[in-house]
């Protein structure tokens, strides 16, 4: 089995829910504490063992670009101040030279059409897609999950959840077979149902480990939900051709596509930091 070496960011999304901070600058740059969404789920992977970053991008998103670069003057200047500390915190997560591709989604097409502008890139092998809108707080990174588990079944893996009913028109959404609780077999799934035929409330978020296979369907190129390429889609055709699970995750996922959800996060990483917890605990004590 080929282990998993490369992840797929997609980032060329406009994050119109964020404005109008997002009119100049990409939403994968809004920070959590200290670190930008995106650094987090690049983190994350590299925690896994992932080796090759690939960014799907779209316009205006060279901040991102620029901050997975050496900055060769700001390296400079904290020599020259001995911030020997903070310079190797900068220096510790920057991928290695010839680690990081960048391609470009001319159109937004949806995330299937994004995974699809990565084919060449990632080439014949397993590989992970990560979005950074999901931001999960774990002890074991939920990548590495994800990964464990295909090592042993092959396959699709996906990282699901339990959602509202209401709110299954969000998400990729699972039938499932056999289920020990923890592990599931997909028996199908579809893309963002209405409530009342959403075949259960088990919802994929922004965590995958697929097969090179579904390239061939999503060149397609087929819209469905939203009139977009469905990332769902494919991987529905590839039910009975390969082995498919839906694994929940251990860890707290945020949704920070969502304001609400961008301020949760903020609030749980930044008391899992000891140099802030304990004011910013003191502080939220005061205001509710």
């Amino acid at each position: 089995m080929q282990r998993i070496r490369k992840a797929v960011f997609p980032v060329g999304g406009l994050g119109t829910r964020f404005l109008p901070a997002t009119k100049a600058m990409p939403k994968e740059m809004l920070t959590v504490v200290d670190k930008p969404l995106i650094q987090h789920a690049v983190e994350e992977a590299q925690a896994a063992g992932i080796e090759q970053f690939i960014f799907v991008t779209g316009r205006n998103k060279s901040p991102i670009e620029d901050h997975f670069d050496y900055s060769f003057e700001l390296e400079q200047i904290l020599v020259e101040r001995e911030k020997l500390k903070e310079l190797a915190s900068l220096r510790s997560w920057v991928p290695g030279v010839g680690r990081v591709a960048y391609t470009r989604q001319q159109q937004a097409k949806g995330l299937g059409h994004a995974v699809w502008c990565a084919r060449d890139l990632v080439g014949d092998e397993p590989f992970a897609v990560v979005l950074a809108d999901d931001l999960v707080l774990s002890g074991t990174p939920c990548l590495r999950q994800l990964i464990d588990v295909h090592e042993r079944t092959g396959g699709n893996v996906v990282a699901i959840m339990e959602v509202p009913r209401a709110e299954t028109c969000r998400y990729g959404v699972l039938a499932v077979g056999d289920d020990d609780g923890r592990l599931a077999k997909v028996t199908s799934l579809v893309e963002k149902p209405a409530p009342d035929e959403a075949p259960s409330t088990l919802s994929i978020i922004g965590r995958y480990v697929l097969l090179p296979q579904v390239f061939a369907h999503l060149e397609r190129q087929a819209p469905s939900a939203g009139d977009e390429i469905q990332l769902t889609d494919s991987l529905a055709r590839m039910i009975g051709t390969a082995p498919f699970h839906g694994l929940r995750f251990e860890g707290t996922r945020f949704d920070c596509g969502t304001k609400i959800g961008f301020l949760k996060a903020n609030v749980a990483f930044a008391m899992t930091r000891p140099e802030i917890a304990e004011e910013l605990g003191d502080f939220l004590k005061s205001i509710v």
